[in-house]
């Protein structure tokens, strides 16, 4: 977009830079200087001047002339070094607006590598040239382009890394012409004094060769400017940067530069900046610029870290001022709400009382119209009454008082009896479980032995039982008895066996046999029931497992509407009922597979007979359900 308000020269120069022919525009382009120069430096208008000769692409076309061959120009290398001049002016405080990022990135870098190209071309023609007026023109017109490229990296210091790292600038550099090594170690010393930071930026390869094109000229140039431009500079490149130094003083390629640099005659003109260099690698020096790099780097490390500990702070600081008034806003709100408790609290204190003056004002208004009322004779009565009914008052609120005192006493002490209870509770039937258990499974330990009195006392209980039942006896030995005797059984017994016989044969012969008769069927009862109680309790747990099958089968959705994990609801872990599935989804599906001819003779409810290699019992097959009942 065109700016407002343009200067009538830059619209007109512009214009004839549209018309003319393409030989014509270097020298048209040369009135921008006039324009420049009669302008005010650091002015407004110079600036506005600046933005029209960007706006209206004059900057460029002269990069398109830099870049043209010299012999096809009108004025050669002079109006060459010239539009530099103008170029390097006109980006130096220009302000691009809208096109910042075009001009910073494509046109600035272009328009420094131009200058250095030029400088390759002009260097090229000095060392051909064979006339001293000619290659003092091109030595002039060669230092115009680096004063203008000096200039450019003057006002834009990021171009200085862009510079170092040209293979163009390391050409010029290494340049063995007197003039022309001195003008760019010139221009060197200056960018480095605008900027020395970028030097340890670029390449390493590019800095060992800048160095030792550096030490080349310092060692083996006979030419005291060269070598007193050399030493400048390498004084002002050790003293900036501290790795440079340690380079040139522990590197083996430049082992014995020290010696070599004291072999120089002193009294020279730079004896002094020599001194200082060779001062700085020596070891002692060496030494305390060693220290003083770790203490720059132990103070560095300190100001990251003293500035990492202040962002920290003052990025906890909104937070801890928030909780600040927090805790400032909490404790005034409670410090209110404690106020106005305090406030109500002696409100109703004071409401209550007044309830009770006016209470007890309204009672003494009340007794003095009773008194009116009641005769005089009935008025010691009456006020005996009176005190009675309050005595019972106050009685009935001092015994509650009490009693409500007293529980609350003795509260702790009956939950902790409560407590108890439970716990012997749960401990008793606990205990009752384990000796059932015990019980039950408990094998047999055979029988105590007998004592002498425990056997005469059992004995005697046996004698007692068999005198109250004599017919127990008979009714034991009856087969034998009738076999001998056919009279009545009553009769037989008291012949056959006297009380006395029965008595004592009985507790001789027959005793341990009972006994042992007795503990088996007792042994026999008891695994019995154990077995029993097993057998119920598995019977149990196949109905209720039946009932549950039964259950989800009949809550369950037909096949066909299953979805997700319903299907699961049709599996079985009973291998019959899995068997049974299978043989009549099989029996189903064979009938629905065979032909027509087949099913003339059957019914619909026929079966269909299924050999057994056809079916294979498996755990979770599923059930052929019907549809789900309505």
């Amino acid at each position: 977009m065109k700016p407002t308000g343009t200067d009538p020269r830059i619209l007109s120069l512009a214009a004839e830079v549209a018309k003319s022919p393409e030989q014509n525009v270097p020298v048209i382009l040369l009135k921008l200087k006039e324009i420049i120069n009669n302008t005010p430096l650091g002015s407004s208008e110079l600036k506005k001047i600046k933005q029209d000769i960007y706006c209206y692409d004059l900057i460029q076309y002269c990069l398109l002339v830099l870049s043209q061959d010299c012999s096809r120009i009108q004025g050669g290398w002079t109006t060459i070094s010239q539009l530099t001049q103008i170029l390097s002016h006109c980006c130096v405080g220009l302000e691009p607006g809208e096109d910042a990022e075009e001009f910073y990135n494509e046109l600035l870098p272009s328009a420094a590598e131009n200058f250095l190209v030029l400088g390759r071309r002009l260097q090229t023609c000095f060392i051909n040239s064979a006339k001293g007026e000619e290659k003092d023109e091109l030595l002039h017109s060669f230092q115009i382009v680096t004063d203008s490229l000096f200039w450019l990296l003057g006002g834009h210091v990021q171009l200085i890394q862009n510079v170092l790292q040209s293979d163009h600038f390391l050409h010029l550099l290494q340049t063995d012409n007197v003039q022309i090594g001195s003008t760019v170690m010139t221009m060197l010393q200056n960018i480095l004094q605008i900027n020395s930071g970028d030097l340890l930026r670029i390449e390493g390869k590019i800095l060992h060769s800048i160095l030792d094109e550096v030490v080349f000229k310092l060692l083996s140039t006979p030419n005291p400017v060269i070598r007193s431009t050399a030493t400048k500079l390498l004084l002002l490149m050790t003293e900036s940067h501290q790795e440079i130094l340690i380079l040139l003083r522990l590197s083996a390629c430049y082992k014995g530069l020290r010696s070599l640099l004291n072999k120089h005659e002193p009294g020279t003109e730079f004896s002094q900046e020599l001194g200082q260099l060779i001062a700085l690698l020596t070891p002692k020096v060496h030494q305390e610029v060693e220290d003083q790099k770790l203490h720059q780097a132990a103070c560095l490390i300190q100001a990251y870290w003293k500035g990492f500990q202040t962002r920290k702070r003052l990025k906890k600081l909104p937070s801890a001022v928030i909780t600040l008034q927090r805790s400032f806003r909490s404790k005034r709100t409670k410090t209110l709400l404690k106020l106005n408790k305090q406030k109500e609290e002696e409100d109703r204190r004071l409401q209550l009382q007044l309830q009770r003056q006016r209470a007890m004002r309204l009672s003494r208004e009340l007794r003095l119209r009773m008194l009116e009322i009641v005769h005089p004779g009935q008025v010691e009565k009456y006020n005996r009454e009176i005190e009675e009914k309050s005595a019972l008052i106050i009685q009935k609120h001092w015994r509650g008082y009490r009693e409500r005192k007293n529980f609350r006493q003795q509260r702790p002490s009956l939950t902790e009896y409560k407590a108890a209870v439970i716990l012997q509770r749960a401990t008793l039937k606990f205990l009752a479980k384990c000796r059932k258990k015990k019980k039950l499974f408990a094998p047999w330990r055979g029988l105590q032995d007998l004592t002498d009195a425990r056997r005469v006392e059992l004995k005697q209980q046996v004698d007692d039982y068999l005198r109250r039942h004599p017919c127990y006896i008979w009714e034991m030995a009856r087969p034998n008895v009738m076999k001998t005797s056919p009279k009545q059984p009553q009769q037989q017994c008291h012949e056959a066996f006297p009380l006395s016989f029965l008595s004592s044969q009985m507790s001789d012969m027959t005793s341990r046999e009972l006994h042992s008769q007795a503990q088996e069927q007792l042994q026999h009862y008891l695994m019995g029931r154990a077995l029993e109680e097993r057998a119920q309790q598995h019977r149990e747990a196949l109905m209720a497992q039946i009932s549950t099958n039964i259950e989800q089968l009949m809550k369950a959705p037909s096949l066909k509407e299953a979805e997700g994990k319903e299907p699961e609801l049709f599996l079985s872990r009973s291998r019959p009922v899995a068997a049974k599935a299978k043989q009549a989804h099989l029996t189903a599906l064979k009938h629905i597979q065979a032909p027509w001819w087949k099913k003339l003779g059957e019914e619909a409810g026929d079966e269909i007979d299924v050999p057994k290699d056809e079916f294979s019992l498996e755990l979770g097959t599923l059930f052929i359900g019907g549809t789900k009942p309505p």
